[in-house]
């Protein structure tokens, strides 16, 4: 995943006697980890070698059908121990699979590479890689939003304790706190969508960006200079080229692709460190399996372990757009190869960790477990506190004196806090209100003004507008792909 120059040699497979990825071995999906593979980037970069022949022929340099059949024939026919053997005689990896791909392709050796540099390959592969990533990333992201918004709609009306701080605050509703969650992950949705669309292709430049090379080979015809651009461009599949370039397209692209990327692993955070809190209080719980260990040595425990794994990765997520930002701020001039190998592990590295929370939290999504009986008994805990500016107010309406009822229940409040944070007991502030004669002409109210629904608002009308408005019409293109599940590798 890098421009030619960076000449380490290709790693032959590593077995379990040398270091792997984890992103790769361990986590990531098939189809992410074959998109950053080795196969399919050579092989495109043989496509664009096949496309740069077509284009170049039917504007009229002579180039033979047969050519271009005999590389068209051999596209999957790559010897990568010849490619290795000769990167490392070599040392320039575009050269090496010029005379590999020559190698099976005798009669078109002398046309591959017809007027290109190595970023023809290299950096047009890697754009179209960054495409074909967004494009696996789509949809899973959207299957995350689909299934949350399930579970927010069926939560929808279930009371829950707020928090502010983590401090106990007004009431919300189980669903509206998952739409805190969607709505993150729609904003990374539109983000992730908006540069997918906005990649351009760097398209056929030449060594400096100025297509001198190619003006050379057309003997100066700008015309068909501008053509060959363009019917390579629509040949891979993008709509628009850069028509300015150096010898590599803008690592500005880099910074765009990985920001929005970082900005799905902070809204992955947020949530799944939201879900380990929750856990914590026992309201809800990620999926646990019937076989699954917690604890090596304390067999009750049910860890968060997905989540905490969301989290891990969500952070390394998040760091890595540093990478980009600091090559595109030391590419010189018209371009410096410091941006290769770095490029090599932070542009792949951010899908595969990308795609693996999403594996992940589509995973969670999907088993969700609430405990309401828990909720319930927190709401119970707190909400007499919370319930007492009406209970000032319903002793108003009932003739009574505003100040006077309030220095009531702060004496009464107090004496209900002590209770629960010197005792340790529970919240008895409605049985001292209950008892105390003072507010009898409420006391017949007392259950409707602790009634939890009162207090959530319109949260679940806010659930059900947001659900219609912004969610399902984003989900709407992506309904073929809604039933598939998450599969998770270890």
């Amino acid at each position: 995943m890098a421009a030619s120059g960076d000449r380490g040699g290709q790693q032959a497979g590593c077995g379990y006697d040398s270091y792997r990825s984890p992103l790769a071995s361990r986590y990531a999906s098939p189809e992410m980890c074959f998109v950053f593979g080795e196969r399919y980037k050579f092989r495109t970069w043989r496509q664009l070698w096949v496309w740069l022949a077509e284009a170049e022929q039917t504007l009229g340099l002579p180039i033979t059908d047969e050519q271009i059949q005999e590389m068209k024939s051999n596209l999957d026919n790559i010897d990568f121990k010849m490619a290795t053997e000769e990167e490392k005689r070599l040392r320039h990896d575009v050269m090496a699979h010029v005379h590999t791909f020559g190698h099976c392709c005798p009669k078109a050796a002398g046309i591959i590479h017809l007027g290109a540099t190595s970023c023809y390959v290299g950096d047009n592969t890697d754009l179209i890689i960054l495409r074909n990533a967004f494009d696996l990333l789509l949809p899973k992201l959207a299957r995350v939003i689909s299934r949350l918004a399930d579970f927010a709609k069926e939560q929808a009306d279930l009371p829950t304790l707020g928090f502010t701080h983590f401090q106990p605050a007004q009431l919300t509703t189980v669903g509206k706190r998952c739409c805190l969650w969607i709505q993150d992950l729609c904003m990374d949705f539109h983000n992730l969508k908006r540069v997918r669309d906005d990649l351009r292709f760097r398209g056929v430049k030449g060594t400096t960006g100025t297509q001198a090379s190619f003006l050379e080979l057309f003997e100066g015809d700008d015309q068909k200079v501008e053509q060959l651009d363009k019917m390579v461009t629509e040949k891979a599949g993008f709509k628009r080229a850069f028509i300015i370039t150096g010898q590599t397209y803008t690592r500005k692209v880099d910074i765009e692709v990985l920001s929005v990327l970082a900005s799905l692993g902070a809204s992955v955070h947020k949530i799944c460190t939201d879900l380990r809190l929750l856990a914590n209080l026992k309201e809800m719980e990620e999926p646990f399996e019937k076989q699954q260990i917690g604890s090596s040595a304390m067999p009750y425990k049910r860890n968060p372990m997905r989540s905490e794994r969301c989290c891990s990765l969500a952070r390394h997520l998040m760091t890595l757009i540093m990478d980009p930002l600091q090559t595109a701020s030391v590419q010189w001039f018209e371009r410096t190869l410091d941006d290769s190998a770095n490029r090599r592990v932070c542009l792949s590295e951010a899908f595969l960790t990308a795609d693996t929370i999403l594996n992940t939290l589509q995973n969670i999504s999907e088993g969700l477990v609430v405990y309401p009986k828990v909720i319930e008994r927190r709401i119970r805990q707190e909400l007499p506190f919370m319930a007492t500016e009406n209970i000032i107010m319903a002793m108003v309406k009932a003739g009574g004196n505003r100040q006077d009822c309030h220095e009531k229940i702060r004496v009464l409040s107090q004496q209900a806090a002590a209770v629960v944070k010197q005792e340790g007991g529970d919240n008895d502030l409605m049985e001292r209100i209950q008892a105390d004669a003072y507010f009898s002409p409420i006391h017949s109210q007392l259950d409707q003004l602790l009634h939890p629904p009162s207090f959530t608002g319109r949260a679940s009308q806010q659930v059900q507008r947001f659900l219609e408005e912004e969610v399902y019409p984003l989900l709407k293109p992506y309904k073929s792909v809604m039933n598939v599940k998450a599969e998770l590798n270890l």
